[in-house]
């Protein structure tokens, strides 16, 4: 069940108070005094994400600061979603073959509420009892730069980054939007594989797990509309700021999710990441 990584990548997280890290084997190398060469920020604030949009020009400072930076251990650190302020979330359904009996409608996008973001030490809460709740895994596309009205290619060539996502839904009769924005119900992680890094998610085995037992498994191959054209739809009906998050679709497989369930889920090249129910 465990799915390989195809290589070392540059992977930023985000972990414990705010501290800003990057993924090396079993470690985290604290490189948090990056951001004190963010721009500085009055209210109010610009759109967008701070980091993520400054991203490219950190990366040397970041990469200076490696050698030298403190290390934690990676299973002891509480991460957070790489993303810690995302603007948009865009969701698309029906992006797989077989994933939804919509199918035959065709893709079609929709908006989550940027406060449902978590990262997977957060556990998922069952707000609502006795009301049913799915799992979905998804690639995630993280914008860098703003763009509007973009073509595929040019939208592709904005994503700062991939993680991976379990887009959590509220099944009944509410609109589509309010049922996936519950607290928590965005989950990112466990880190932002820089998009220089992340050549392979294209063709990327993706699957997830409820307590040991496999229920959604594919390849991001397999999706209707790629990446880049997905962003590109998007950005005809909003303009897209850095740190806008993008969730691409769920194989077949989704399923209800119970109280002290553990879910676990992995992107080839991307990592896994486990989260609770509660």
């Amino acid at each position: 069940m465990t799915v390989p990584e195809r290589s070392t990548a540059l992977r930023i997280c985000r972990f414990d108070s705010d501290r800003l890290g990057v993924v090396d084997g079993a470690r985290i190398r604290d490189v948090t005094p990056a951001v004190e060469r963010l721009p500085p920020c009055r209210w109010p604030s610009p759109p967008g994400d701070a980091l993520i949009a400054s991203l490219g020009a950190l990366r040397p400072h970041i990469q200076q600061l490696l050698p030298g930076a403190p290390t934690v251990a990676l299973d002891r650190a509480r991460l957070q979603s790489p993303v810690a302020n995302p603007g948009k979330v865009i969701a698309v359904r029906s992006n797989y073959p077989g994933a939804s009996s919509s199918a035959d409608d065709g893709p079609t996008l929709f908006l989550k509420a940027s406060s449902s973001v978590v990262g997977p030490s957060a556990s998922i809460e069952l707000r609502l009892p006795g009301r049913r709740v799915d799992h979905e895994v998804e690639l995630v596309a993280v914008l860098g730069r703003r763009i509007d009205r973009a073509g595929p290619q040019v939208a592709l060539a904005a994503v700062a980054g991939y993680c991976i996502g379990i887009d959590v839904t509220l099944r009944g009769d509410e609109d589509r939007g309010l049922r996936k924005s519950l607290d928590g119900f965005t989950v990112l992680g466990p880190w932002l594989t820089t998009a220089d890094e992340a050549a392979g998610v294209a063709d990327a085995a993706i699957e997830l797990a409820v307590n040991g037992e496999l229920r959604q498994s594919g390849r991001t191959s397999q999706m209707t509309l790629g990446v880049g054209a997905i962003i590109a739809e998007a950005s005809r009906y909003f303009v897209l700021e850095p740190g806008d998050v993008v969730m691409t679709g769920t194989p077949p497989g989704v399923g209800p999710l119970a109280e002290g369930d553990e879910v676990y889920c992995a992107i080839e090249g991307l990592g896994t990441m486990r989260v609770t129910m509660r």
